[in-house]
């Protein structure tokens, strides 16, 4: 099996043979470049940047894209131009945020460095994206409550993204979150008046790989610890404000 760092170098050589001089950037983006990294959990991020992405652009690249996702089993690249990049700023604040903070260019430009991240679309986005995230974890347990076994796994496999979202409520409240994820529990727990425990029993649930002897129980919790934000969120960071104002 090929390391981190290998798999990288070799998707970068084939994109570079087969994208030619219409290749522009790459970059490695998510826990691999932040330094979180965890080999059975996570996955490698890249984002690519083309002069051109028609539908001969992207066949022509497609074989490395087979290789990097059949034989290396990590997600798809993301495939822009700049200027796409840049215009989605306002609908991928979160993404965007993430990636222009932590991230490598393993070649050509870097093209996220100087990209503006409108912080009140990054606001709605946020909400958004956590209100979605819990009302799917209530249909995933209506339909799986009787299945410890499924729980434990969809309670498992929402953790990073659940963590990820928690991370920008502080940077929506003007603050720099702790490196660590403990620090960054125990931080959110706070603001949001909950039971940090229970955030660190679903984090154990995701690293151990083994449910709890009440993983309904412990499901549960983490729904109301979702709620809990989600009001902290709405409440203390206002949307109000960023309304349209009818013309007189």
């Amino acid at each position: 099996m090929l390391s981190t760092e290998s798999k990288l170098n070799e998707l970068v050589n084939r994109l570079k043979e087969l994208g030619g001089s219409n290749l522009r950037s790459v970059l490695l983006y998510g826990s691999a470049a932040r330094g979180d990294f965890h080999e059975e959990h996570s996955d490698i991020n890249v984002l690519c940047i083309l002069a051109s992405l028609g539908a001969g652009d992207l066949r022509r690249i497609a074989p490395a894209v087979r290789w990097w996702t059949a034989e290396q089993r990590e997600p798809a690249p993301l495939f822009f131009t700049e200027e796409e990049l840049r215009r989605s700023a306002d609908v991928f604040a979160i993404e965007l945020l993430d990636i222009r903070d932590a991230h490598r260019v393993l070649y050509g430009k870097d093209p996220v460095a100087s990209i503006n991240i409108p912080m009140n679309l990054h606001r709605v986005e946020l909400e958004h994206e956590l209100r979605t995230t819990l009302l799917k974890l209530r249909q995933h347990f209506l339909r799986s409550a009787e299945t410890p076994q499924q729980l434990a796994a969809v309670l498992a496999q929402s953790t990073s993204s659940v963590i990820t979202l928690f991370r920008h409520v502080l940077i929506a409240f003007d603050e720099t979150p702790p490196g660590s994820r403990e620090g960054l529990v125990a931080r959110i727990a706070a603001l949001a008046d909950m039971d940090r425990s229970v955030l660190e029993a679903a984090l154990r649930v995701r690293d151990s790989g083994s449910a709890s002897h009440d993983i309904a129980g412990l499901y549960g919790g983490y729904l109301v610890a979702l709620e809990k934000v989600i009001v902290l969120l709405d409440h203390h960071v206002p949307k109000h404000e960023w309304q349209r104002v009818a013309k007189a």
